[in-house]
């Protein structure tokens, strides 16, 4: 794989927050490259140099240049630590490449022929990307930028999963291990949404609640009333008779 990236490093003794703090004012970034079979080695890099490298997703996926004076070191992009509120990089981390020794990072995977897949074409299916990167080990001269999944022959209710992503020789996913195999992508159905309620409906709503209180009111009033009478239909019919008693 050809070195995309060229980072300019100074040699640092200093460390600690205090001398990370101190360097950031000054518009650099602390940073550490390790592995190798070597000692760890504390860096000082270029912000702004830094900043025009990190929006682009090959940084992470490429063996990058370090360059410490006239000597330089293959190395790949273990982590990068931004500034919680600011576009500002806190912290690079670096692992140094050997060509007989493989590396581990993530790769990002491009998705191909979605709009044309009969799943979404003729289907009217939707595509749900589950997993957007993979985390690959293979030798340096094996590295590819990128993976590419074509979706151009799925059909609706399809699923991809990973062991279905295409690999280059000498290239190994390390999620399959243990018999691990989660989706990567699928094409399914579009949820159905309720309809949202017309002017009219809502307009009309209000107004049968409305004409609805009064009749539900005018029913119990009469009900009530049907009590009342009810009631004194009672009383009418029993005084007489006690006056009838009365007089026996």
């Amino acid at each position: 794989m050809k070195t995309s990236f060229v980072i300019g490093a100074d040699l640092r003794d200093a460390q600690g927050k205090g001398a990370s703090r101190r360097l950031r004012h000054k518009g650099k970034v602390p940073a550490v490259l390790y592995g190798g079979k070597k000692e760890p080695r504390a860096l000082t890099l270029d912000q702004q140099n830094l900043l025009t490298m990190i929006d682009n997703e090959r940084f992470y996926s490429s063996i990058v240049q370090i360059k410490v004076g006239e000597q330089t070191q293959e190395a790949i992009v273990k982590d990068v630590q931004m500034h919680p509120a600011k576009n500002l990089v806190v912290h690079v981390d670096l692992v140094r490449v050997v060509p007989n020794e493989k590396i581990r990072l993530h790769l990002p995977i491009h998705f191909k022929g979605e709009s044309v897949s009969p799943g979404v074409k003729v289907q009217g299916g939707v595509v749900s990307h589950r997993i957007s990167d993979v985390e690959v080990t293979c030798l340096p001269q094996d590295l590819p930028e990128f993976i590419e999944l074509d979706l151009s022959g799925m059909s609706l209710n399809e699923t991809k999963f990973l062991s279905d992503l295409p690999l280059p020789k000498g290239v190994m996913i390390t999620g399959l291990a243990g018999g691990r195999n989660p989706p990567v992508v699928s094409i399914h159905a579009p949820r159905a949404e309720e309809p949202e309620p017309t002017a009219e409906a809502a307009a009309a709503t209000p107004a049968e609640g409305a004409a609805a209180a009064p009749a539900a009111g005018a029913a119990a009033a009469g009900d009530a009333a049907k009590k009342d009478a009810g009631k004194k239909d009672d009383k009418a019919a029993a005084a007489p008779a006690k006056k009838e008693g009365g007089k026996k």
